[in-house]
């Protein structure tokens, strides 16, 4: 089943509420179509209804939703209640604010001091007040009071200048100079360093300055024995850029990393020498840097590279840096730039002088798409789009932004038009297909039939394809295979994406063979981070896909739009390395004198979270103030929103002031809402999990998807989410059994990219330390029992992300059909889509009808990345600040999603007061830092949430219309087979034409009406019936079906089942049979505590059951061999085999003699394994 809002519609060509029984309607049935359906309106009425019938159809329609939404009553059970209640009563003035007393409050003159007086005196008490009562100024003054760590050392000069001119004698050295002399850079040396001497700040622009310029200075410094007050450090905007050109300055200098030069990322860092030395590190890294020294006292010269690609840490440190400076007039600033905007930095900082370094390439031939149309003799297809337009049409939002591309379009061309035609130039069908608006449209087939041209008529050189998206490589590189013109004996192609395999992609960058042309097909990832050396064609497509944020919607967008001309330069540039080049660009020179100068700041297309966290850190006072003085300032309602979240995230209070969870948060590598998951983990004793999503959806998730195995990738991450519907379980899942096996072979198998599961592997122990120095964690060990005994909990994971993600929460509307996704709805856009590659895409029916997501992107449509079914009691813990109301004599829950829930008023009032309980103790482990002790009050609420947390929406009585389980995906979808000799229903055993009991039925349908044995089984469910004709065959039994397991106990960290179970049709008396007698072995007391565990039996299937906390592991074993429907009528050979119980996180076999209780299994999933 599916959701709706409030109430189920099942994705379908026909949907059917129940018949109005006044209504006969009469049909005929096709047997012309193979498969036919009633219907075919989609959402709307039967087609055979007529005038008054319609009305009554949609008035019955709207009762049945609005009587299936008053179903919606939650309530709790009995023994999760008293559960609630019982920690709630014993949590009373236990977290009272301490230090609340008048006297206090008056004596204390500082407003902030006054505001957390409740907070214990301790180290973090006073950072906290420190950060909240400081400012930038005051900081760089106090630290330019510190003594400097880079104190002048005339033995360490002469040291330094010693070891420096040893070199000069060594014969790999001297062949390294004499290389670098013959750079283009080596001649401008002289007058860099004259610059540099003569001026604090100096920007340079050209080519070979990252790897030269810092050495220039090293040296000079070195021969001046200025060594010892010496230190460089040099950003680059990526990682892999940092370490590769460390690694070269390096062995330039003729020495290993650690020496004179060093590299520092996050998670690696070689240090070098404290002095003499060069640092190259991220532009993170030295943000990081300045929260502990803002005056930058450590290093004696600022060299920023890059800065034109404008990431948003840059111009944040480029701003920092305009405050620095004054009082550190012995600080050289160095700013190293392109060419194409070096002026703009210059004049930031008082019109600075400049340098450029000329380089050499070889000449780059270009031709447009006026050329290509004349080169390939290509046609267009005419344009779609008639001025002349109904008169409705012209109304419509559509046709509007249509109208309003082709206007634009057209004063472009138009002028250009009338030059090509005096010039003669170009023939008439060239010039006709210019005038054609589609004609900036991405084609594929043009670029297909261009790089047909030059492999047919040019020399041999790799081809470099630039295409906006990954969907555009695939669409590609099948458009040439299917051609059948470039076979493997001549042509090899390599497609070049992020989210495609990099095992083999050091071939890209070797020559192929003689008689082979290398053919790569790639994003604008091949813009600047890789350099394919034998590349003489780069064919440019024009366009892009640079991720944005709309403002006016709140959302992320990343759609397809022209190039810069830095882009465009960038790309041409790309050709010409080793020989002459060709550069095709397929937009025309009309289209390129629109274009921008260069790409749109980071900032300024992005959210602003992490940037306004980084400047309450640095007490840079309040946000739109300072961001009003970066080089291009941000929109004042993207301040705003992003204001409004950090609220939401409790991270920033009214004031604008950080909070105590702000502060830690601040302290995180992390995105925010990350940021607080993993706090939250640590708290709730569910780590690795929590720690492997989080890093996961901080830097990448690890799956990748080869081309034409979309569909095998899709099942084993499929099989990874363990089908809890999640996304996020299924990241978590990947990276557990990663640290398990740790081979290549594993992560082929699984479509995962073992260098990125490396680097999260790495990320969760960062995590780890961070949370340990913090003193969230007792140590700095990911896997720790006493740090994960709640890791086993799904509904815990579950209910921890979505309270990081919180308020990113989407209702589903309708799961997915064959050929359409899943539909999902949210207050802000209505209805938005899943992306395909989330495992819940192609999910026909959930668990729940609430989902929660990492991110919300426009591109072709609205999709939601990285999602995960929750349930109603997780929301009701994720949503802050909810309220309850009383409406018609019922209580409401009203969530700031615009989400409600309607309860029973004890019920209302208990999870208002347990959740008035968590705040309390969550604020207080916030404000006091230390890891939770489970033997006190602390554990008896965190254990009741757990228990809340847990539950159902079907044992809390929050049913949406009949919600069954997964499993039972056939209610409302009938599949109706007729086959020569009789008919079939959902594959059941064929029935007789002849048969006289059939005859009812067969009429019904001839009728148009819907069977009543139909409507009796479907019952108060919306109906889709999918008629298949198969009159011309005989009917064939179907072959059974194995699939695996897809019901609510799987366990995170089950591994993969040697075999699947099978779905064996029971009787619903033998099964409660077969419960109760497993029950009775068990002896369960009512009286006492009880939980819930799921165990994960070894042929991949579940089970759920209760137990008191008193029961033993050896009741556990008991209660699995006595279970008949489970083990006995399913695997008959299970019941002889021996087995063990286990848990992850870590994995451990359990001991037979302990209890429930002594072993933490409460409200947790376990697993058997055969011996």
């Amino acid at each position: 089943m599916s959701y709706e809002h409030a109430s189920k519609t099942l994705p379908s060509s026909s949907r059917f509420g129940r018949e109005n029984e006044q209504s006969q309607p009469n049909s005929s049935m096709s047997s012309s179509q193979n498969q036919g359906h009633f219907g075919g309106r989609g959402n709307g009425h039967p087609p055979w209804l007529r005038g008054k019938e319609i009305g009554l159809y949609y008035r019955d329609l709207q009762r049945n939703r609005a009587k299936k939404r008053e179903l919606r009553i939650i309530k709790l059970k009995q023994r999760v209640e008293q559960t609630m209640k019982l920690a709630v009563e014993n949590s009373k003035g236990l977290y009272n604010k301490l230090c609340d007393d008048e006297e206090k409050r008056n004596s204390t003159s500082n407003d902030l001091e006054n505001k957390y007086t409740h907070i214990h005196d301790s180290q973090f008490k006073r950072k906290f007040l420190e950060i909240l009562s400081g400012n930038i100024q005051h900081n760089i003054t106090k630290a330019m009071s510190v003594k400097s760590k880079l104190e002048r050392d005339p033995v360490s000069d002469k040291n330094l200048l010693d070891e420096y001119n040893g070199k000069l004698y060594n014969s790999d050295y001297k062949a390294m100079q004499a290389f670098r002399k013959k750079l283009p850079a080596y001649e401008k040396k002289a007058d860099i360093l004259d610059l540099i001497k003569k001026n604090q700040v100096m920007v340079i622009s050209g080519c070979g300055k990252t790897t030269q310029v810092a050495q220039f200075i090293l040296d000079n410094e070195l021969e001046q024995r200025n060594g010892s007050i010496t230190r460089i450090i040099c950003t680059q905007p990526r990682r892999i850029s940092a370490i590769s050109v460390a690694e070269r300055v390096a062995a330039e200098r003729g020495e290993r990393l650690g020496k004179s030069v060093g590299f520092q990322i996050r998670l690696e860092k070689i240090s070098p020498r404290e002095r003499g030395s060069i640092l190259f590190c991220t532009t993170g890294m030295l943000l990081q840097f300045m929260q502990s020294d803002p005056a930058l006292k450590g290093f004696s010269h600022i060299i920023l590279d890059e800065i034109h690609e404008r990431s948003t840490e840059s111009d944040f440190i480029i701003t920092l840096l305009k405050q620095i400076i004054p009082v550190r007039p012995d600080l050289k600033v160095v700013l190293m730039s392109a060419t194409l905007n070096s002026e703009r930095f210059s004049s930031y900082y008082n019109n600075c002088p400049i340098i450029h370094i000329p380089g050499f390439t070889y000449p780059v031939e270009e031709f447009y798409l006026e050329d290509v149309l004349l080169l390939t003799g290509f046609r267009l297809v005419d344009s779609s789009f008639k001025e002349k337009e109904p008169a409705y049409r012209r109304h419509q939002k559509k046709y509007k932004q249509q109208h309003e591309k082709t206007c634009h379009f057209l004063n472009i061309i138009n002028p250009y038009i009338k030059q090509l035609t005096l010039e003669k130039e170009y023939p008439k069908f060239v010039i006709d297909q210019l005038c054609n608006p589609d004609s900036e449209n991405l084609s594929l087939e043009l670029i297909e039939e261009l790089i047909h041209h030059i492999c047919t008529t040019k020399e041999p050189g790799a081809i470099l394809v630039f295409l906006p998206g990954m969907m555009d490589i695939v669409k590609l590189n099948r458009i040439m295979l299917n051609s059948e013109r470039y076979p493997n004996s001549r042509y090899i192609i390599y497609p070049l994406h992020s989210r495609m395999p990099t095992i083999d992609q050091r071939l890209i960058f070797k020559e192929p063979p003689t008689g082979i042309r290398k053919i790569i097909i790639a994003t604008s990832i091949a813009e600047t981070s890789i350099t394919i050396e034998d590349v003489v064609y780069v064919i440019d497509c024009g366009k892009t896909k640079l991720s944005k944020f709309d403002v006016n919607k709140n959302m992320e967008t990343l759609e397809p739009e022209w190039v810069s001309m830095a882009n465009a330069k960038q790309r041409r540039g790309r050709a010409g390395r080793v020989k002459k080049g060709y550069c095709y660009h397929l937009y025309t020179k009309a289209r390129e004198m629109t274009f921008d100068d260069y790409p749109l700041p980071e900032m300024l297309r992005t959210r602003l979270e992490e940037v306004i966290l980084q400047i309450k850190i640095l007490q840079l006072g309040e946000a739109k103030q300072f961001l009003a003085s970066v080089m291009d300032p941000p929109n004042l309602k993207a301040i705003d929103l992003s204001l409004d979240l950090l609220r939401t995230l409790n991270a920033l209070d009214n004031d604008e002031h950080l909070t105590p969870l702000g502060y830690h948060l601040a302290q995180l590598p992390l995105d925010p809402r990350t940021g607080k998951m993993i706090i939250w983990a640590a708290l709730f004793s569910c780590i690795d999990p929590v720690f492997a999503i989080a890093a996961s959806l901080t830097f990448k998730d690890a799956f990748y998807c080869p081309l034409g195995k979309e569909e095998q990738a899709m099942k084993k991450k499929l099989e990874l989410s363990m089908w809890q519907f999640s996304d996020h379980i299924a990241l978590a899942e990947a990276l557990r059994r990663f640290e398990i096996n740790y081979s290549f072979g594993f992560c082929h198998e699984y479509f995962l990219s073992f260098n990125t599961l490396k680097l999260l592997s790495e990320m969760k122990r960062q995590f780890t330390q961070h949370l340990y120095e913090m003193k969230f964690l007792d140590n700095d060990n990911p896997i720790d029992e006493d740090a994960n005994r709640n890791s086993n909990n799904i509904a815990l994971i579950k209910a921890i992300v979505c309270a990081g993600l919180y308020p990113n929460i989407a209702t589903i509307k309708h799961g997915s059909d064959s050929k359409h996704g899943v539909i999902a709805w949210t207050p802000e856009d209505g209805s938005v889509k899943l992306h395909p590659s989330s495992v819940n895409n192609k999910m026909r029916n959930f668990p729940s009808p609430f989902l929660t997501y990492f991110t919300k992107q426009r591109s072709t449509a609205i999709y939601l990345h990285d999602t995960s079914c929750v349930t109603a009691p997780i929301l009701l813990f994720a949503g802050s600040n909810s309220s309850i109301k009383r409406e018609n004599g019922k209580y409401i829950i009203t969530l700031n999603t615009s989400q409600n829930f309607v309860c029973e008023p004890r019920t209302a009032k208990v999870i208002q007061d347990l959740r008035q309980a968590i705040n309390n103790l969550l604020e207080y482990k916030i404000s006091h830092p230390g890891t939770v002790n489970w033997n006190t009050q602390e554990g008896q609420i965190l254990n009741a949430l757990i228990e809340f947390v847990s539950q159902t929406d079907e044992e809390m009585g929050f049913v949406v219309s009949g919600a069954q389980s997964n499993q039972q995906s056939n209610t409302g979808l009938i599949t109706l087979k007729l086959w020569r000799d009789g008919f079939t229903i959902n594959d059941r055993e064929i029935r007789p034409y002849s048969d006289a009991e059939n005859r009812e039925f067969l009429a019904a349908i001839k009728r148009g009406e819907i069977p009543a044995e139909i409507r009796q089984e479907v019952q108060d469910a919306e109906l889709r019936l999918d008629m298949e004709d198969h009159r011309h065959e005989e009917y064939v039994p179907p072959k059974t079906k194995v699939k695996a397991f897809t019901g609510k106990g799987h366990m995170l960290g089950s591994p993969s089942p040697a075999t699947v179970g099978m779905t064996i049709p029971t009787d619903p008396a033998d099964q409660a049979a077969n419960e109760s007698q497993a029950k009775k072995q068990l002896n369960l007391d009512t009286t006492k505590p009880i939980t819930t565990i799921q165990i994960r039996l070894a042929d991949g299937s579940s089970v759920r059951a209760q137990f008191n906390l008193t029961h033993t592991i050896n009741d556990l074993r008991r209660y699995i061999t006595t279970y008949p429907l489970m083990i006995t009528l399913m695997r008959p050979q299970y019941a002889i085999r021996d087995f063990s119980l286990l848990t992850m996180y870590p994995t451990k076999e359990l001991t037979e003699d302990k209890t429930i209780e002594e072993t933490g299994l409460k409200n947790a999933t376990i697993m058997q394994r055969l011996k």
